[in-house]
């Protein structure tokens, strides 16, 4: 690996203890700051550029609710929602009975074929792997040469304000992770052959009334490429192959 990509001091393993041992919450938890966790999901749709019958591969899927949203809008859609905790699966299972799930066991090693998926949705999952620029490797594999994936994760801004709501509301924790600065997720993708196509820093202020949550969005709207998008705990990467 490029010496300049701080290797992760964790493994995958530790990656899928954690998810299990919050399955039982993590729905609930989420439930509490609802339209803030629910903005990945809309955001995510506007760049997917979803047809009708084509392949998406959803991962990490957590408890599916990104399928009810793809397919909301392309019915036809084939979801394949891959998971490394078995325990989140089972409450996805609960949830939603009729997803097509796929357990895998490390994100740097994929259970799928080459060029198999016309789209990659891999939300919040980057900051948590053990080895990123294997993972963007392998999905890079897995997906067709005309493939859009759409990627997110928190930047490293986003530790202190991560630090600061956990200990005052609690949640479900984020378990071992590195929040990257978007200059690093930029570079890892142009390694691993994606060609960056929109960057954007969203949720610039995610708790709070409606109105004060909608007006940071404005602010972050209009400041993109600046310091403060930077400071948005949800950034988006919209992705092309090379």
């Amino acid at each position: 690996m490029n010496p300049k990509i701080p290797l992760n001091n964790w493994k995958d393993s530790d990656v899928e203890a954690h998810w299990d041992s919050v399955a039982s919450v993590y729905v609930e938890e989420n439930n509490r700051v609802k339209d803030t966790h629910n903005q990945r999901f809309g955001e995510s749709v506007q760049y997917l550029q979803l047809e009708n019958e084509q392949s998406v591969l959803n991962i990490s899927s957590r408890d599916g609710e990104a399928t009810d949203h793809i397919l909301s809008h392309s019915p036809r859609c084939r979801v394949v929602n891959a998971e490394i905790s078995s325990r989140l699966m089972e409450v996805a299972s609960e949830i939603r009975p009729h997803a097509h799930q796929k357990k895998i066991s490390t994100y740097s090693s994929l259970p799928f074929s080459r060029g198999e998926f016309d789209r990659i949705l891999t939300l919040e999952t980057l900051e948590h792997v053990e080895d990123p620029v294997l993972f963007l490797k392998e999905l890079h594999r897995v997906s067709t040469d005309d493939a859009i994936m759409v990627l997110s994760c928190p930047p490293a801004t986003s530790e202190l304000p991560y630090q600061v709501y956990s200990l005052i509301f609690g949640g479900h924790g984020e378990g071992p992770h590195r929040f990257p600065p978007s200059g690093r997720v930029k570079k890892m993708l142009e390694m691993t052959g994606w060609n960056l196509v929109k960057h954007k820093g969203t949720v610039l202020f995610p708790v709070g009334p409606t109105c004060f949550r909608r007006w940071g969005e404005g602010i972050i709207n209009s400041l993109q490429n600046t310091f403060i998008s930077e400071l948005g705990i949800r950034q988006f990467y919209v992705c092309n192959k090379k």
